[in-house]
C-alpha cells in the first residue's frame, strides 16, 4: 500500500493523541474547585471550550462549570437542558458519547442550531456515570475545538473516565 505524506501526518498525529490520552491522568488533586478541574481536562485534550452539566433533582442537566468563551445567548440556552435535547441531552439519553467532527456543517440532527454560535467545530459530549452502582447518568462532560476534530475511541474512553471523576468529586 502506498501512503501519501498527508496519510503519514494524520497517522502520526493520531498516534500522538493516543499516547497523550494513555498518559493523561487528571490532576484533580491539584485543583481546588470544579472550574479549575474542568480547565485542566479541556487543556489536556487540547480543546478550547468545555462544559460540565450535572443532573438535578428535576431531571434536567444543569450547567455546573464552563471553560472558554461562550456567547451570552448560548450560556442562557445551556444553563439547563432536558435529557434528549442537543448533544449533551442525547449523550445522557443514549448513555454513550455524542461526537461531531464539525458543528458548523453537521447535518446529523444531533446538533442544535444555537450550538453553531459557539464558533467551535470538533465537539464531543460524554455521559458521566455514577451513583451507587456506577451506572446512573449523573452528568455530561462536553469539550470542543476551534477546528474540525474526530475523537478517537481512546480519547472517548478517557473523557468518559474524566467525566465520572469530575462528577464524583464535585457533585453539586
Amino acid at each position: 500500500m502506498i501512503r501519501s505524506q498527508n496519510d503519514t501526518e494524520v497517522s502520526s498525529s493520531l498516534r500522538e493523541r493516543e499516547r497523550r490520552v494513555q498518559n493523561f491522568t487528571p490532576e484533580f488533586n491539584d485543583c481546588h474547585d470544579l472550574p479549575s478541574a474542568l480547565a485542566a481536562t479541556v487543556s489536556a485534550f487540547k480543546a478550547q471550550t468545555g462544559t460540565l452539566h450535572q443532573v438535578g433533582a428535576d431531571g434536567l442537566l444543569h450547567l455546573s462549570a464552563v471553560v472558554g468563551n461562550f456567547p451570552p445567548s448560548v450560556l442562557a440556552a445551556i444553563s439547563s437542558i432536558p435529557i434528549g435535547k442537543g448533544m449533551a441531552g442525547l449523550a445522557a439519553e443514549r448513555r454513550v458519547p455524542v461526537t461531531v467532527c464539525n458543528l458548523q456543517c453537521d447535518t446529523s440532527g444531533d446538533v442544535r442550531p444555537g450550538a453553531r454560535a459557539t464558533g467551535m467545530e470538533g465537539a464531543i459530549a460524554v455521559p458521566c456515570l455514577g451513583g451507587s452502582d456506577g451506572t446512573d447518568v449523573v452528568g455530561v462532560l462536553g469539550i470542543a475545538n476551534s477546528m474540525p476534530r474526530t475523537f478517537t475511541p481512546a480519547e472517548q474512553g478517557a473523557l468518559l473516565e474524566c467525566g465520572r471523576l469530575l462528577c464524583a468529586r464535585y457533585r453539586a
